[in-house]
């Protein structure tokens, strides 16, 4: 039975039939908040999570709930499972045919946002007076980037050419940079302070390392295996055996997901030569999973939180804004190649923010908990600011 149920509902309502009609109502909002975003031209990302934030209203203000999980416990592998879907597409991005002709490029624009946009949030905090775990923490957390935001955001635009190409391959890479600097990170606070650095450090290689062998240990098998049936549900069925088994490894191990998940896709898409159709399975289901994923992302949010920390939102915002801006300028003057230049604000698509940075500010309040109080409600108001203006930029960006 669930507790404080509304006095209207039978008693004997299960939290099983209450997440079945919520799950439903989610889909069915979300056919609206498509038709709304073609008529006003906002994101459908931003309405989705919109409608998230407004059920996070109903469930904490009026209802006076202070559980941020509005489906008690499933939002998490639904939540996962997108992640998994949307990485392992991106993997697909990662063909050797094509990383020899934009590889370096990518490598480039990805090296400059990370280094120039962490120095700038690491630096501008400190300068600002704020404490050093603080200030290193929310420079490694600001490293990430959020994928299914940029990835749907690109889809959504029917762009082509370069730039979309380049915006894909750096999210692709971008959850490998984010761990190893975080990780790092967290192993030198650990040393400056006198705490464990060597296991912050070797939490690090494992996630990182662990990542790619459950990659490898999934994606070689499907390279090989996959597509070999003829189309239709028996595709269908192995794509979406790929994402339980990299979604259920990840998490049974506690390595990245998304990291794994993009070196499986990498993976099939360079050694399938026989088929391209595990991507297109996923393709013509990631959606659902993606409307879950941003409504419940919304809908997580503990708007009691939000407003602690004002003024180190509202600098970390900004100096994160300000160096996504100058690592994508740089990279767009110094980028390697001969390709056609890149748009000098490029920096500016990098910037939403989810998932990952969500997880790295959870392990950095575990492991500092003087300071979670400060961590925190900053990267969860920041998220929240980032997720809605993120689709905003990338489709700026591409224009």
């Amino acid at each position: 039975m669930i507790e404080h149920l509304p006095h209207w509902l039978p008693a004997e309502t299960s939290r099983a039939t209450l997440n079945i009609i919520l799950l439903g109502v989610i889909l069915s909002v979300s056919i609206f908040a498509d038709t709304l975003a073609r008529r006003t031209r906002v994101p459908r990302i931003s309405v989705l999570m919109l409608v998230g934030l407004g059920i996070a209203f109903v469930q904490q203000v009026w209802i006076g709930s202070q559980n941020t999980d509005v489906l008690g416990g499933l939002s998490e592998p639904l939540i996962q499972l997108a992640l998994v879907m949307v990485a392992f597409v991106l993997g697909s991005e990662l063909e050797l045919r094509r990383l020899r002709n934009t590889g370096p490029l990518i490598l480039a624009v990805s090296l400059f946002v990370i280094i120039g946009g962490g120095a700038v949030v690491g630096a501008g905090l400190l300068v600002l007076g704020f404490p050093l775990v603080v200030a290193v923490s929310l420079a490694a957390i600001s490293v990430a980037t959020d994928p299914v935001v940029v990835s749907e955001s690109v889809r959504d635009s029917k762009s082509a050419g370069l730039v979309p190409r380049v915006l894909l391959g750096v999210v692709a890479i971008d959850d490998a940079w984010g761990i190893v600097v975080f990780g790092l990170s967290m192993a030198i606070l650990g040393w400056a302070i006198g705490s464990d650095g060597q296991l912050a450090l070797l939490h690090a290689i494992w996630e990182l390392g662990g990542a790619i062998l459950i990659g490898v240990a999934v994606g070689l098998p499907s390279a090989w295996l996959t597509g070999r049936l003829k189309p239709g549900e028996p595709t269908l069925v192995e794509a979406l055996a790929v994402i339980l088994l990299l979604a259920g490894l990840s998490s049974l191990l506690g390595v990245s997901a998304l990291l794994a998940s993009m070196i499986a896709g990498s993976l099939v898409a360079n050694l399938s030569y026989h088929h391209t159709r595990s991507f297109r399975e996923i393709e013509h289901i990631e959606w659902p999973f993606l409307v879950f994923f941003f409504v419940l992302s919304g809908a997580s949010v503990d708007l009691y939180k939000v407003d602690d920390a004002i003024l180190l939102t509202l600098a970390y915002v900004l100096l994160r804004l300000a160096g996504r801006v100058l690592g994508g300028y740089l990279s767009a003057i110094f980028a390697p190649g001969r390709h056609k230049p890149l748009p000098r604000n490029i920096g500016l698509a990098l910037t939403p923010q989810a998932g990952i940075a969500l997880g790295m500010a959870l392990l950095a309040a575990e492991r500092f908990p003087e300071f979670s109080a400060s961590i925190l409600p900053v990267v969860v108001a920041s998220t929240v600011i980032f997720e809605l203006m993120g689709p905003v930029l990338v489709g700026r960006v591409l224009r």
